[in-house]
C-alpha cells in the first residue's frame, strides 16, 4: 500500500497550528462578545476589547511556542495533550490577570464575557487538537502518514521495542527491518547507509544494551554521511525511573533518570495551590478545630495536640501536628502503629481517627510550607528507617512534600500497614502520583477525598 506522509511538511503543520490557534481565539472572543451584548463585534469594534483579544492571541502564540505546545505528538496520549496545553494556557491567563491588576483595567471588561472567552477558548483549542490526533491515529492505523523504521537491537530491549510498535499501530511506525548484530555478527551491513536508503527507511532505532558502546559508535559512524533520524532506546529496563527526560547541558547530552516534578513553573503552581487553598480551608475549619480542642480537654487529661517527628521533602525531618487521640503513655523506642482494638486510643480519639479529623492541624504544616495538601502521607521516622531497607523505591516518596491526603489514600491504602505488601502498594500509588503530577490531578484527589468522605475502615 502506498502511504501518504506529512513528515516532509511538518514545519508547515506546526505553522498551520499556530495560525489556527491565533484565529480561533480571536473568533471565539468576537463570537462570545456578539452573543453576550447582542451586537456585531466587527461593526461596533470596541477598541479595548479588540486590543485585549489581539494582544492575548499574540501572547498565547509566543508562550505556546516557548513551552513546547507545538512539538510533535506522535505516539502521545490525549491526557498528555491536555497537560501540554493546560499549563501554558494557565500561564497566559495569569499574565493577563496580573497586567489587568497592575494597570487597573480589569473593571472595564465584562466578567461574564471574560470568563466565557477564556473557558471556551481552552476547550476549543483542546477539542480541535483532539480531533486531529484521533484522525491521524485512524489514518496511521490504515497505513497513511506512517514512518518506516529499521531497528538494530538485541535481547529483551529489542523484543520490548518491537512489541510496543506492533501493538500501537496508531503511532504510525512501520518496521521495515530488524537487525540483531550481537546474535548474528554478520548481520550488520557494511554499507548501512545504502541499505537503509534502499529500504526507504525514515528512521533507525538503536535498541542495544549500553555495554555495547563500541557497536553503537560504529553504527553512528557508518551513518555519518546520512541525514536519517536516529533514535537510541536506552537500556533502562528494571530501573525505577521518575519523570525521566533528556536535555543538553553546555553541549553535553544528559539523560535524567529521576527528578522531582516540583521544578520551575510547577513549583510555583504547587506553592500557590497550598497557600491559597490551605489558608481558605484552615479559616473554614477554625470553628470545627476549636470544638475538637475543647472536647479533647474535657474527655481526657493531657495536651490537645500530638507532635511527631517525620520525614518531609528531601528526607528532611519535620514536626507533624495532629489532635491527640491516645491516652498519655510512655513511648517505646520502637513505634507501634495503632491497631483495630488498640487500648491506647480514647473514645473520642477513635472517632477522630475514623473520620480523619485528627489530621486537621496539618493544615498549619501546609501554611508553614513543610507539607502540601496533596502528596504522599508522611510516615514515622522509625517506619522510614525500616521500609527504606525493604522497598527499593521507598525514599522516592520524599522528592515532593508530604501531604494531608494523597492518591494512595483515596484508593484505600491508608491506616495500618501490617504487611510489607500493603506498604508496597501504598508506595506504588505514591510514585504514580509523583510521576503524573499536575494541578488538575491534585484537584481530582481533593475532590475524591471530599466525595468519598473522610471515614475509612482502615483508619484506627
Amino acid at each position: 500500500m502506498s502511504s501518504f506522509s506529512l513528515k516532509s511538511k511538518s514545519h508547515w503543520t506546526t505553522s498551520g497550528l499556530r495560525i489556527l490557534d491565533f484565529l480561533l481565539v480571536i473568533f471565539l472572543g468576537a463570537l462570545i462578545f456578539s452573543y453576550r451584548f447582542d451586537e456585531n463585534f466587527w461593526e461596533t469594534m470596541p477598541e479595548n476589547y479588540l486590543y485585549l483579544i489581539l494582544a492575548s492571541s499574540f501572547l498565547m502564540t509566543i508562550i505556546f511556542s516557548l513551552m513546547g505546545v507545538y512539538e510533535h505528538l506522535r505516539g502521545r496520549s490525549l491526557w498528555h495533550l491536555l497537560k501540554r496545553l493546560f499549563y501554558p494556557w494557565i500561564l497566559c491567563v495569569l499574565l493577563l490577570g496580573l497586567f489587568a491588576l497592575l494597570t487597573k483595567t480589569g473593571a472595564i471588561y465584562s466578567r461574564v464575557w471574560l470568563v466565557s472567552w477564556v473557558s471556551f477558548s481552552f476547550i476549543g483549542l483542546y477539542f480541535y487538537r483532539m480531533v486531529l490526533v484521533l484522525c491521524f491515529r485512524v489514518l496511521r492505523a490504515q497505513g497513511f502518514n506512517v514512518r518506516h523504521i529499521v531497528i538494530i537491537g538485541n535481547g529483551e530491549l529489542l523484543e520490548k521495542t518491537i512489541h510496543t510498535i506492533q501493538n500501537h499501530a496508531s503511532m504510525g511506525y512501520v518496521i521495515r527491518s530488524v537487525i540483531d548484530p550481537i546474535k548474528n555478527q554478520a548481520s550488520l551491513p557494511e554499507d548501512l547507509a545504502g541499505y537503509l536508503n534502499n529500504l526507504k527507511a525514515d528512521e533507525i532505532w538503536i535498541a542495544l544494551p549500553l555495554k555495547n558502546e563500541e557497536l553503537i559508535r560504529e553504527i553512528i559512524h557508518q551513518l555519518r554521511f546520512s541525514t536519517i533520524t536516529i533514535h537510541l532506546i536506552p537500556d533502562l529496563l528494571g530501573l525505577t525511573l521518575l519523570r525521566q527526560d533528556a536535555f543538553e547541558m553546555s553541549g553535553l547530552p544528559v539523560l535524567r533518570l529521576r527528578t522531582s516534578p516540583m521544578k520551575g513553573s510547577n513549583e510555583l503552581l504547587k506553592f500557590l495551590e497550598d497557600k491559597i487553598l490551605g489558608f481558605l480551608i484552615f479559616v473554614l475549619l477554625i470553628p470545627i478545630m476549636l470544638l475538637i480542642m475543647l472536647s479533647i480537654k474535657l474527655t481526657s487529661p493531657g495536651p490537645v495536640f500530638f507532635k511527631q517527628k517525620r520525614y518531609g521533602l528531601d528526607n528532611q525531618e519535620i514536626s507533624v501536628y495532629k489532635f491527640r487521640t491516645m491516652s498519655i503513655h510512655q513511648e517505646d523506642k520502637k513505634i507501634i502503629q495503632a491497631t483495630k482494638d488498640d487500648s491506647r486510643i480514647t473514645k473520642l480519639g477513635r472517632f477522630l481517627r475514623r473520620t480523619s479529623l485528627d489530621e486537621l492541624p496539618q493544615f498549619y504544616n501546609v501554611l508553614q510550607g513543610r507539607m502540601s495538601i496533596v502528596g504522599p502521607r508522611p510516615h514515622a521516622v522509625a517506619h522510614n528507617e525500616m521500609y527504606k531497607e525493604l522497598i527499593d523505591a521507598y525514599m522516592l516518596r520524599h522528592m515532593v512534600k508530604p501531604g494531608i491526603t494523597g492518591w494512595a489514600q483515596v484508593n484505600g491504602f491508608r491506616g495500618e500497614t501490617d504487611t510489607l505488601e500493603k506498604m508496597k502498594n501504598r508506595v506504588e500509588y505514591d510514585l504514580f502520583y509523583i510521576e503524573n503530577w499536575s494541578l488538575s490531578f491534585d484537584l481530582k484527589i481533593i475532590f475524591l477525598t471530599l466525595y468519598k468522605g473522610f471515614i475509612n475502615k482502615n483508619a484506627y
